[in-house]
């Protein structure tokens, strides 16, 4: 059974951290990197976030395809109250990875399991060819743990230092390295000197 192409989308400061409401708050980088973050969903057919992350955030996880809109949950609990359940767009899936799902908001697809299992669900059952995922970095490490991106876009915001060993990378919180190493190449870039910025996409070279 075949998954979806995983592409992945994160903004870097120039010590290579990402936001948390604790390090940055969404939003800290240019308008342009603002519409880069809306082009790159126009082919997703799912759009993947961790619960933290569509909370931080207050994502709605809209797109052009009307994409089904994904979220990773150890728990399952999800605010009623979250914008994502009065915006229009695609179905809501929720997967649950830490045991039996507690009620959810109507409308919510539930889903336990494991994240692999999910992403092929999601192929086979829903017509996810290429699905899209926005963090954070615990999702994007469990995802390169398993060596499923295919390809990773960043703005390299270098304009900004965090800091902190504790501030998280697009990989999550300081931890072991991963299973082996993950190559990719440069497939595009661009630089904005008036922003400090730098678009930067890589796609995974699975020869090496």
């Amino acid at each position: 059974m075949k998954r979806p192409r995983i592409s992945t989308n994160l903004a870097i400061s120039a010590d290579g951290k990402i936001s948390s409401p604790a390090h940055a708050p969404s939003g800290w980088t240019s308008p342009g990197d603002k519409r880069r973050f809306l082009a790159l969903r126009e082919n997703a057919d799912a759009i993947l976030a961790g619960r933290g992350t569509l909370d931080n955030d207050r994502m709605t996880m809209t797109g052009p395809k009307n994409p089904l809109r994904c979220i990773v949950s150890r728990s399952g609990k999800l605010d009623p109250g979250h914008p994502i359940f009065s915006t229009p767009g695609g179905a809501i899936h929720l997967l649950v990875t830490g045991g039996p799902p507690p009620p959810v908001p109507a409308g919510v697809t539930v889903h336990t399991g494991n994240l692999p299992d999910f992403l092929l669900e999601l192929a086979a059952n829903h017509h996810v060819k290429n699905l899209h995922c926005e963090g954070g970095g615990e999702l994007i490490r469990e995802l390169a743990d398993l060596d499923l991106v295919d390809d990773f876009h960043a703005t390299l915001a270098g304009h900004t230092l965090f800091g902190g060993q504790e501030a998280p990378t697009a990989t999550g919180t300081a931890r072991d390295f991963l299973p082996a190493t993950r190559h990719f190449r440069i497939s595009h870039f661009e630089a904005h000197p008036e922003s400090g910025e730098c678009f930067v996409s890589y796609t995974r070279d699975r020869k090496t």
